[in-house]
């Protein structure tokens, strides 16, 4: 097919038809072509050569990411380059270097699967001419507003000692055991008894040292439950299951309170001497627990996005 300049042809035969389009989102030229980039390029060029067959003008120019920590990653572990023995300008023209030739490589793999497109002019992202157009699409966009400076977490690598993007972040499974927390009240607030203990669920005891308040539903009944010679404060809804977990005997609801009531009430932590405060909040559920919520700002994805949101 390239012998016989397939694709010129086609786009000869097709120069004055209605033109299709296909953007070739760019794969990184860090290696050999594998399975995902087979069927990723197979797929478009099947597109393609259905469009060129259906009235249109569907040219295909394949592209090529060169920039990034892939690009890095692949020339530090194929070529056993030492980038710290390495300035920087070095360094980048090593990358490059090594980029252009995985460009080529690909080229020819691809070739051999049988596909069509403009082989002798593909984009690829280190080119000035694709940056001189990067900047101009952003300087446009920035015009038009579409730019602004905010804040947001970002992931850090310290092996490869570069920011990372979410996509790349792994975690393994974590397995905690869930565990049950009585929290003794300090300032009942004339709503309950100081002495009177909260019992939050959590199953995420790891956090526990972060613990700066309970959270209750303002809606929901809570129970003030008597057990030998202690007080317990759950869900209402949640007493026969509380009591069949924590094996209760004789346990008494002696009096109930809306969890509006609770607000500001103060308990002590389990194990620092801090208060932690009961607050309202609609995010409460008795689906499992005691509908007293452990809460511990500074743990959780939702938490680091307000953190670090601007006003």
């Amino acid at each position: 097919m390239e012998e016989a300049k397939l694709y010129e042809q086609v786009m000869t035969k097709n120069a004055d038809k209605p033109m299709y389009v296909l953007h070739d989102g760019p794969i990184y030229a860090n290696g050999n072509i594998h399975v995902g980039h087979a069927m990723n390029r197979i797929v478009k060029d099947m597109i393609v050569r259905h469009r060129n067959m259906d009235g249109f003008k569907a040219p295909f120019v394949p592209g090529w990411d060169a920039h990034g920590l892939p690009i890095e990653t692949a020339l530090t572990k194929t070529k056993k380059v030492d980038r710290k023995k390495m300035s920087v300008s070095e360094f980048r023209a090593a990358c490059e270097a090594y980029a252009w030739d995985q460009v080529e490589t690909q080229k020819e793999q691809f070739k051999r699967l049988g596909m069509i497109g403009d082989f002798d002019n593909p984009y690829v992202t280190l080119t000035p001419d694709f940056e001189a157009n990067q900047i101009k699409v952003f300087g446009e966009m920035a015009k038009a507003g579409h730019v602004y400076q905010g804040k947001k977490p970002v992931y850090w690598s310290p092996s490869s000692e570069s920011a990372l993007a979410e996509a790349e972040i792994e975690y393994h499974d974590k397995r905690s055991p869930s565990i049950y927390v009585a929290m003794k009240v300090t300032n009942g607030k004339g709503v309950i008894d100081n002495g009177s203990e909260f019992i939050i669920w959590t199953t995420t005891p790891w956090t526990l040292p972060a613990n700066l308040g309970i959270s209750v539903h303002p809606d929901y009944d809570y129970a003030l439950v008597s057990v030998a010679d202690r007080t317990f404060v759950i869900a209402s809804k949640l007493f026969d299951e509380v009591s069949e977990t924590l094996e209760w005997e004789d346990a008494k609801i002696v009096k109930t309170v809306k969890g509006a009531e609770l607000d500001q009430v103060v308990a002590a932590h389990p194990f620092y001497d801090r208060d932690s405060l009961v607050m309202t909040g609609q995010h409460v559920t008795l689906d499992a627990g005691t509908g007293a919520v452990h809460t511990a700002p500074g743990h959780g994805k939702m938490t680091l996005l307000l953190v670090n949101s601007t006003a």
